[in-house]
């Protein structure tokens, strides 16, 4: 039977730790401090930044929702980029018809980007220096250590391009020795490239791409996707056919969902000066 490689307990051991480590900054009048900037009432987007808010209160980081008007965003991550009493800085997607995320996210400092949106951050990591990885991206090596997966030296295979998983978790996966091949919606034969995959990460946001076709005997397999269904429910990128084929499958929900919320929270607790 594949294993289920669930993110919850691993979230809870992460939280945990991110408490304690709160906890201390606070007694030394240092409370860790978290902002996120929401311009749109999008519902799928207020849910998430509510199960942030909720986490972090549980973790005993401040966490204040800050909703300016589309011509204020830059203003904001501007004036919380200065204020030392702020840690950490999220700015929440999707933005309003007409606001580029690619011209506000270089307003966040790299020290505070707990979400690694700035280019600065993808370019140090990239690089090989320190930086905040996007915490989705960091989810999904965080899984693979927390099940027991080997990297060095195995072949990875990422689905997806975007600056906020795909790119970023393929530098975190060349800095454990695997070896990577990037691929997209629209590369030619794409089960013939996942067929060679000991590693397959599936994080287009289409349902139900990656099949049985994809994924050789043994692959392990991560679903990014997090896709709406029409009763409220979460879909991923991966056909759970995939189960009977692969040896380990993250379920959505509940594999790299709740690790990357526990990550943005220990982000925020180390850009306050925490471990």
């Amino acid at each position: 039977m594949t294993a289920s490689l669930g993110g919850r307990e691993l979230a809870a051991d992460l939280r945990r730790r991110t408490a304690e480590s709160a906890a201390t900054l606070t007694a030394a009048g240092r409370p860790p401090r978290l902002a996120i900037v929401v311009a749109t009432a999008d519902e799928s987007s207020a849910w998430y930044v509510r199960s942030i808010a909720k986490a972090a209160a549980a973790a005993g980081i401040v966490c204040d929702v800050v909703s300016p008007t589309p011509t204020e965003i830059h203003t904001v991550l501007s004036r919380l980029g200065a204020d030392d009493d702020v840690h950490g800085i999220i700015l929440q997607t999707p933005l309003p018809a007409g606001v580029d995320v690619g011209d506000l996210a270089p307003a966040i400092p790299p020290a505070k980007d707990v979400d690694g949106a700035n280019p600065a951050s993808l370019g140090r990591l990239a690089a090989g220096l320190p930086s905040f990885p996007p915490a989705t991206a960091e989810a999904v090596l965080a899984l693979l250590d927390h099940h027991g997966v080997p990297l060095s030296g195995r072949h990875a295979v990422v689905v997806g391009r975007s600056t906020v998983v795909g790119k970023p978790a393929a530098h975190l996966l060349l800095d454990r020795d695997a070896t990577v091949t990037i691929c997209h919606s629209r590369t030619s034969d794409l089960a013939a490239i996942t067929r060679q995959a000991d590693v397959l990460v599936a994080a287009v946001g289409r349902p139900g791409l990656i099949t049985t076709e994809h994924v050789s005997p043994g692959t392990v397999v991560i679903d990014v996707g997090t896709n709406p269904t029409a009763d409220g429910g979460l879909v991923g990128d991966v056909d759970p056919a995939v189960a009977e084929t692969a040896g380990g499958l993250t379920p959505v929900p509940g594999g790299v969902g709740p690790v990357t919320t526990a990550l943005l929270l220990q982000h925020t607790v180390r850009a306050a000066g925490g471990p």
